[in-house]
């Protein structure tokens, strides 16, 4: 881009040219951006090119501003010379060559100055200040004065600039991961971003201070936590559990943000329907990423939505074994949120480092639905004293499970057990560099049942003013979990396939000296990967006798017609046996399980070379004996297809 400018008689040109935008990129890590637009971040020096008649350089101020109503008090307008050094705190220019007809000069901004789209001007004299065009401040990892300074290069590279990733799912027993593109150097989607800001509650309510406060991830990152969902302030992905996605795409479709993200901007920035927590977490990614703040994807398997507040979740049961949907709390079989790496002033240095941010809506935080940033060192500590939202995100993965059998005849509950142990298992991530799965659940907790997890669970309680409440640990109170006559559990017999059978055996073993007779109530249930009963698949009973010390297996086989309508497109089934020991105490019998899509294989035929096509062969095998119709296959790959490719 040149632009001619004429003030005070000297004619300039101001030369964005290719080498210049080209040179200031790769020093700056924003090479990867399609954009003709000057992308560069705080903290960091950039050259600007002037070509004159005359010297530019001398008495010339520049103005840098952003925001509605740029002022000096709110630091989003900064005025200055040029120098012969440059500033630490501060905007500064520091000529860096000259020749009769040129001249180049660099441009710092200071280590916290607020990120966005400036304005820069530049005056001489008496003269009325000349606009040379904007440019793009972001956040600087790379740079040490930088609260998202993140010492490591490697991992630099991984949650700053990579654009494609994986997410896992699955439940706690049987995990599967998918790859995601987050695109966040695509096309226009910097400009989206800047315009996900912009249409915030925050913003709305008052421009200039919420511009003010760009300088602060800690502040950006609640934002956006708030606006990649559509609650409250019509947001990016608009949430959908129900299992039905008329008017919109299932979930579990979607393989990037930047077909969301130009949705919603195509769409006049309407929601894009629809999203789930995984969707939420991906898109909050890419626009973190965007922006300059190092992101990852985290996935809590079996985690907790504890709905008030009081770190336990409440299972109810009916006499048939039948899961109630009664009480807010719940467990899912996994849920996916962020960590984005940044400093905590306000805390301390022992909270910096990485802070979860959750954009899926689950409750309110602060009047709206936003969660974070909580600072993953005092989840960990039991700190739930501490912003932001650090108790929902500590109960999460450390709640105690609680489940109950429930008369609704009567209102009825009692006790059938609790555990401590099940909440929170196997959280992972991407490994920096491969594709493999990091589990990083000692970060959020010390090692499970463990004398040091207990203790910090009780000074969370403590802390909440729950001490004297119920507690499943302290033998004195009166509902107590009571030693079971029998154990059970269900073991998978085969392979765990969408159109195949689904064989099991349930397992029980008795662990007195006398014999017990058991009544056992099963069902099978399709679920939601929340764990969301939808339809019910199968049931049966039994009557059993157990010698002392005997175990025994009866195996079950759920049959693919059987479930193969009633199947959502989680793929998930609960399995469930509830075990009535006469003259003994109910065993509740439970096995969450999720089914395998049919393999695609992929392979590359011949030489891959850069800039050149290449011939890709796709093959899937019908796994059930029945012809599927309307398939659909879709591919996407950042800089290897133009947008999204689907074959029919």
């Amino acid at each position: 881009m040149v632009e001619l400018i004429e003030f005070n008689q000297i004619f300039i040109q101001v030369t964005h040219k290719y080498s210049i935008l080209s040179e200031n990129a790769k020093e700056h890590h924003t090479s990867k951006f399609s954009s003709e637009e000057l992308i560069v971040r705080r903290g960091q020096a950039f050259t600007i090119t002037f070509n004159g008649t005359e010297r530019p350089e001398q008495n010339l101020i520049f103005i840098a501003e952003t925001g509605p109503k740029p002022s000096k008090t709110t630091k989003t307008l900064a005025t200055f010379d040029i120098s012969s050094t440059a500033s630490k705190e501060g905007w500064s220019a520091v000529l860096q060559s000259t020749s009769s007809n040129s001249v180049s000069i660099s441009i710092s901004s200071p280590h916290n100055a607020v990120i966005g789209r400036y304005r820069l001007s530049v005056q001489s004299g008496s003269s009325s200040p000349a606009v040379l065009g904007t440019f793009v401040l972001l956040f600087n990892p790379w740079s040490s004065g930088d609260d998202v300074f993140m010492p490591n290069k490697a991992e630099c590279e991984e949650y700053v600039l990579e654009e494609f990733g994986m997410i896992f799912a699955g439940n706690k027993n049987r995990i599967s991961g998918f790859g995601w593109n987050f695109g966040q150097f695509q096309g226009d989607t910097l400009n989206i971003c800047l315009s996900i800001l912009d249409r915030s509650l925050y913003y709305r309510q008052d421009p200039v201070t919420d511009v003010s406060h760009r300088h602060d991830p800690k502040y950006l990152g609640r934002v956006l936590s708030a606006m990649v969902n559509a609650n409250d302030d019509q947001g990016v992905v608009l949430g959908n559990w129900s299992g039905k996605y008329e008017g919109g795409k299932n979930p579990s479709s979607w393989t990037g943000s930047g077909e969301i993200l130009q949705s919603w901007k195509k769409s006049g920035f309407k929601p894009v329907k629809y999203g789930q927590c995984w969707v939420f977490a991906a898109v909050l990614t890419t626009v973190l990423r965007c922006l300059g703040i190092p992101t990852r994807t985290i996935t809590n398997f079996s985690s907790a939505h504890d709905a008030d507040g009081n770190l336990r979740v409440d299972e109810y049961y009916d006499a048939d074994g039948n899961h109630l949907e009664k009480g807010a709390d719940s467990v899912w079989n996994f849920h996916v949120w962020n960590e984005s790496w940044f400093t905590r002033n306000d805390l301390g240095p022992s909270y910096s480092g990485w802070q979860i941010l959750d954009a899926t809506p689950q409750e309110p935080s602060g009047g709206i639905y936003q969660c974070g940033p909580a600072s993953r060192y005092a989840i960990k500590e039991g700190e739930v004293d501490l912003d932001y939202d650090v108790t929902f995100v500590f109960a999460e993965v450390n709640a105690d499970s609680m489940y109950w059998n429930y008369d609704s005849a009567t209102g009825k509950k009692t006790l059938i057990f609790s555990k401590s142990t099940e909440i929170g298992t196997s959280i992972s991530t991407k490994a920096v560099g491969r594709d493999d799965r990091v589990d990083v659940t000692s970060d959020y907790k010390y090692e499970e049942g463990s004398a040091k997890e207990r203790d910090i669970f009780k000074k969370a309680r403590k802390k909440l003013g729950l001490e004297d409440k119920f507690d499943p640990t302290a033998p004195k109170l009166e509902e107590i979990e009571q030693k079971p006559d029998i154990s059970g559990k269900f073991k998978v017999a085969g392979s765990l396939e969408v159109g195949k059978d689904l064989n099991l055996l349930l397992v029980l073993e008795n662990l007195q000296s006398d014999a017990k007779t058991v009544n056992v109530n099963m069902t099978a249930w399709s679920t939601l990967y929340t764990r969301k009963r939808v339809n019910q698949i199968w049931k049966d009973s039994m009557s059993v006798t157990l010698a002392p010390k005997e175990e025994k297996q009866f195996p079950i086989k759920i049959k693919y017609p059987e479930y193969q309508q009633q199947l959502t497109t989680d793929k998930t089934i609960q399995v469930t046996a509830l075990c009535h020991v006469e003259d003994g105490i109910q065993v509740l019998v439970k096995r969450n399980i999720t089914l395998d899509d049919p393999a695609i294989d992929i392979q590359v035929l011949g030489e891959a070379k850069v800039n050149k096509e290449v011939v890709v062969e796709v093959a899937f095998t019908n796994p059930i004996d029945a012809e599927v119709k309307d398939c659909v296959l879709q591919v996407e790959g950042s800089d290897l297809l133009q947008g999204i490719l689907e074959l029919r």
